[in-house]
């Protein structure tokens, strides 16, 4: 009898039925099938991997020699719905001998029409992973069809005859959800009910937990994450090979209890689907996301000896909003500093014109080396943007209300005043001369006395000078930090280090030099000297920090 089984499922893997259209309204098989193809066994004891055309369906056949045996064929889809059915259908009592296959092309049809009516055993349509499970009848053919409607797509199939399949595919704890843990401005913890194939396991780690994170969709099988993966790594699809099992190049081939293994597969965190293989630990954090997002998070938990996994059902999170910066009320006409820090969001300010043209004139300075970005908006539109590295001015008119960002253009941060005023003929900053460097003049130079040189403006203006002792072990941390900061002004500085206040004024741009003897010095001792300029109605701004050393000996 089993002879004769094998030689019938043989003979009918040769030739197979091909249908010219698609499965017909009440499950009914068509009557004249003509049997034209051979069609593939489906092998037992490992996934197959099948590749689907939108509309043309394809068939595996398989056959066990006992009678009453069980087995269990596993369907996954790994992108589109599908439709795919199980039947069955008894061969003919009839001695394969009486069959003259060399004489006659029609036999083949004859034996095929001439057995029994083929019954459905399972029938499904849609994109979850579903199994059936029956016992093998003596002298049956089974039959699995599979068909897409929608485009082209893979299917994964697994078929086993064992008398306990437990143990072959992972189980599913009686709660299969995966659940938030915990939520916060870039990162989301969620866990999930251990596995029973996980508990039971013993030294051998043959299953272990692999998760995905995506801001689409859930995954109903860990095939139809896997070609998600794919599809977002085009460039790249040699990595992409099993990020869940051992034949990954990128992960490692033996994952252990509490080792976790990362595959991301974009660089872009707004497009990335990624994957992470937790071993067998049942607590998982994904950190690196974005602020105020939706995501989808799937557990999957996966045999690795034979590729087979089990689906949690999925969870979603939203991931919270980045603090809005306070938003700080700007006075007319006075001036203020503000420091920023890279990573920090963006600092606010709004500003009220009180004059009836509604004028303002905004006013920067820069304080440390670094740039600022700077933008004015109003009501969400933006009115300027602008990125200030020393000194800038914005003239506005005609909003009852602007709001001003500032953000640092690198992550070390930056500092700068800003000034809003509408007297926007009264600018905070002086005119400027074409350079700010201070000289000293070294015939000029004595043991207890230096002459300074500066360069001036056409407008009548004030200069302070300051100067400040400084040690021979702090002369080069001195003369590296001495520009460090171009906002301080007289008032950080103490009295005693004031020498001399003068005013001047020069027409003629070739001749605004102006200079200043500072007396009563140290012989061969190093001072750092500082002038400033102040305006009539607002910054003051520093020239550059001049460093020189007394004569010792005169």
């Amino acid at each position: 009898m089993a002879l004769y089984l094998s030689c019938c499922l043989l003979f009918s893997l040769l030739c197979s039925p091909v249908c010219q259209c698609h499965w017909p309204p009440g499950g009914l098989h068509p009557k004249n099938e003509v049997l034209l193809y051979p069609s593939p066994v489906l092998p037992e004891g490992r996934i197959t991997s099948v590749q689907l055309k939108r509309n043309s369906p394809k068939r595996w056949y398989f056959a066990v020699q006992e009678a009453r045996s069980p087995y269990s064929i596993t369907v996954t889809p790994c992108d589109v719905p599908i439709e795919w059915r199980l039947s069955a259908k008894t061969l003919l009592a009839k001695p394969i001998s009486t069959l003259h296959l060399e004489s006659k092309k029609s036999k083949p049809e004859q034996y095929w029409r001439t057995s029994e009516a083929v019954v459905d055993l399972f029938i499904y349509s849609g994109n979850s992973a579903e199994t059936f499970t029956g016992h093998f009848s003596s002298k049956t053919l089974y039959t699995i069809m599979l068909l897409s409607t929608e485009r082209d797509t893979q299917v994964t199939m697994y078929l086993t005859t064992r008398d306990r399949p437990r143990g072959l595919i992972p189980e599913l704890p009686l709660d299969p959800r995966v659940d938030t843990v915990g939520v916060g401005m870039t990162s989301v913890t969620i866990s999930w009910e251990p596995s029973p194939s996980v508990l039971q396991q013993r030294q051998q780690q043959d299953f272990h937990y692999c998760l995905l994170v995506n801001r689409w969709h859930n995954y109903k099988s860990l095939c139809a994450a896997e070609t998600a993966m794919k599809k977002k790594e085009v460039e790249k699809p040699s990595s992409m090979g099993s990020w869940w099992w051992h034949g990954s190049s990128e992960i490692s081939t033996s994952l252990h209890p509490g080792q976790h293994t990362a595959l991301k597969s974009s660089g872009d965190k707004s497009s990335a689907v990624t994957g992470v293989c937790t071993g067998t630990e049942n607590i998982y954090t994904f950190s690196d996301l974005l602020p105020e997002t939706q995501y989808y998070f799937d557990a999957f938990v996966v045999n690795r000896l034979n590729q087979t996994s089990s689906t949690y059902t999925g969870t979603i999170a939203h991931t919270l909003p980045e603090p809005q910066p306070e938003v700080v009320q700007l006075i007319d006409g006075e001036i203020i500093r503000v420091d920023l820090e890279g990573r920090r969001p963006q600092q606010q300010y709004s500003f009220r014109p009180k004059s009836w043209q509604r004028s303002a004139l905004f006013t920067f300075q820069t304080c440390t080396r670094g740039q600022v970005r700077v933008k004015i908006t109003s009501k969400g539109r933006t009115l300027a943007s602008q990125v200030v590295d020393g000194l800038g001015r914005i003239l506005l008119e005609g909003k009852p209300k602007y709001v001003l960002q500032l953000e640092p253009a690198s992550k070390s941060g930056a500092s700068l005043k800003i000034q809003a005023s509408t007297a926007y003929h009264k600018p905070a900053f002086p005119l400027l001369p074409e350079s700010l460097n201070v000289k000293s003049f070294s015939k000029l130079r004595t043991c207890n006395s230096v002459t300074l040189a500066w360069l001036g403006t056409q407008e009548r203006s004030k200069y302070c000078v300051y100067r400040k002792r400084i040690a021979e072990t702090q002369l080069q941390l001195v003369k590296k930090k001495k520009d460090d900061d171009r906002c301080s002004g007289p008032e950080s500085r103490r009295k005693a280090e004031k020498v001399l206040c003068k005013y001047f004024q020069e027409l003629n741009p070739l001749r605004a030099v102006t200079t200043a003897t500072v007396a009563g010095l140290e012989p061969g001792t190093s001072y750092l000297f500082d002038v400033y300029l102040i305006g009539q109605w607002g910054f003051p701004i520093k020239y550059r920090s001049k460093v020189v050393r007394t004569k010792k000996a005169c």
